[in-house]
């Protein structure tokens, strides 16, 4: 199955490492991030769980849960869990699927054959709290994830998702953001009353709206 970005992301019911959950149930009214690992025991992999076992805060901040694959076991992930704490210097607070039948890694496309038959690649869906992929990454095995960049969009999507902008190259949180072409001239007051500025007539650019 070949999922594109506005699509609905699947369903599915899956043994974790905290529990069965229902991915819907999990993610409840938030956004959700779901990333997958080629196997357990990976080094790239053992630095991004800790990674985000310590921003856990952050993406609490933007009403947004994580949820980590490997078609492993659940026996696997708890003595690879265990590795990562005591390695990263931090508790893995979310739960890993043991997709050892691959029915998760294949509802999402996960597994590529010119990659590896056998195992996940890297893959990362952020979903909306509508259900739907706002974005989908696929990393090679050798190069470890940005989590930083991916709430990075989260805040770009979570913002854009409400108001008639779209952020601009390299842009943070609290950073002029720019105005939607469809937004005309004459509305621009009435929508961003913080001011705006016009660089040209298809590029302009106002404080960020939400702050």
């Amino acid at each position: 199955m070949t999922l594109r970005l506005g699509d609905l992301a699947p369903n599915f019911q899956a043994e974790t490492s905290q529990g069965k959950i229902d991915f819907y149930e999990y993610l409840g009214d938030g956004w959700g991030v779901l990333f997958s690992h080629p196997a357990d025991y990976t080094p790239v992999c053992t630095t991004e769980l800790g990674t985000v076992a310590k921003l856990k805060d952050e993406f609490e901040k933007r009403n947004t849960k994580v949820l980590a694959l490997s078609v492993d076991g659940l026996e696997s992930h708890k003595g690879w869990i265990s590795d990562i704490n005591e390695t990263q210097n931090t508790e893995v607070n979310f739960p890993i699927i043991a997709d050892e039948d691959k029915k998760v890694s294949e509802l999402y496309d996960m597994i590529h054959p010119n990659s590896n038959e056998n195992f996940t690649v890297r893959s990362v869906f952020i979903i909306g709290n509508d259900k739907k992929i706002k974005l989908i990454i696929t990393y090679p095995a050798s190069t470890g994830r940005n989590f930083e960049e991916l709430l990075r969009v989260i805040d770009s999507l979570q913002l854009t998702a409400n108001y008639s902008v779209a952020t601009p190259a390299n842009w943070k949180h609290g950073e002029d953001v720019v105005i939607a072409p469809a937004i005309k001239d004459e509305d621009i007051p009435g929508k961003f009353p913080k001011g705006h500025k016009v660089i040209k007539p298809y590029l302009r650019t106002t404080p960020q709206p939400n702050l």
